[in-house]
């Protein structure tokens, strides 16, 4: 199977390092050379200064990981050539090309799969199929908070230079942590933006908000609010979820979920899912490029599809607004 991936940042390098941990060796880069990631680490492997050259080897599979205000500019010509794609969170960082994107996959048959590796979760699977089961009753209520401090990210370069904290490339709390959008709509379904707050009171010299809080209804009128912010010390990533029946809790760093239910002779039942003792948070990650391959093989159909990606970014913007 032959790959090719656009951009050599943090998060194209883990997808480089996870492919060879799963065996693949034909392997080229697309680099403008703006990353901050010398070319030392790719010895061996051919990287091209121009996209349409590297598309021409006719790769199986391309990786977008370059910053997200350009990611469609790789993707539309790579799903013209009828490549597969694994498209990083989020699609973009605006609508302008996201049609063009849509016609040209519909064109040529290209599989789009959207890089939100929270959707390989354990704990999150554990969520949704408690949800399945009923476990809390009809969900109501929803309070989903992430938070962690932006210049700890990457100690290796300067934070105000990454495309996160950066609006030209499509950075933003919003934007970054889009995560949360993604699988609360796993969750729940479609919602809408009911409200928005944002924030830009940091200090950290960057021109993108750093702190957002977001209301959202769902399809089946359960409420959400989203907390996502560049400065909580230490990181904070939770979901609560309460029910007519109970509730579920969710700590992200001490990877565990937890179930409370009302029992029907009064009282009631405590249950804690803990995930694998062996769990790394990379695990997402090559299970996402695991799935991948199979998307590329044409076994199975992608988890988080172009249109998942295109309706997170649809709340993004709105709230944005």
């Amino acid at each position: 199977m032959k790959f090719l991936i656009v951009g050599f940042g943090s998060i194209g390098r883990r997808h480089f390092q996870n492919l060879l941990t799963l065996g693949e060796q034909d392997i080229s880069f697309y680099r403008t050379g703006h990353s901050t990631l010398e070319d030392g680490e790719l010895e061996g492997f051919q990287v091209y200064r121009e996209l349409e050259e590297a598309l021409d080897q006719g790769p199986d599979g391309v990786i977008v990981a370059n910053p997200t205000a350009y990611h469609l500019e790789a993707a539309i010509p790579a799903a013209r050539r009828g490549c597969h794609i694994l498209l990083e969170k989020p699609i973009s960082h605006n609508r302008s090309r996201v049609e063009e994107l849509v016609k040209a996959v519909r064109h040529s048959g290209s599989r789009v799969l959207v890089a939100y590796q929270f959707r390989y979760h354990p704990s999150l699977l554990q969520i949704k199929d408690l949800l399945d089961q009923g476990a809390v009753g009809k969900p109501l209520s929803v309070r989903s908070h992430w938070g962690e401090y932006l210049p700890g990210w990457h100690p290796w370069e300067d934070y105000r230079k990454s495309y996160s904290a950066r609006k030209d490339l499509g950075g933003g709390v919003l934007l970054t942590l889009s995560h949360n959008f993604d699988y609360l709509r796993w969750l729940f379904g479609d919602a809408e933006v009911r409200a928005a707050l944002l924030g830009y009171q940091s200090g950290l010299g960057i021109d993108v908000e750093d702190t957002a809080e977001v209301l959202l209804q769902f399809e089946n009128q359960v409420i959400a609010s989203v907390h996502l912010d560049y400065l909580q010390l230490p990181g904070k990533h939770t979901l609560e979820i309460i029910g007519r029946e109970g509730s579920i809790f969710w700590d992200y760093y001490l990877n565990r979920v937890d179930l409370t239910v009302r029992k029907k002779e009064g009282g009631v039942e405590r249950q804690s899912y803990s995930c694998p003792e062996d769990f790394d948070r990379n695990d997402l990650f090559l299970e996402e490029m695991k799935h991948f391959r199979e998307v590329i093989e044409g076994k199975t159909s992608p988890v988080c599809t172009l249109d998942d990606g295109i309706q997170v970014l649809n709340l993004i913007l709105e709230a944005g607004r």
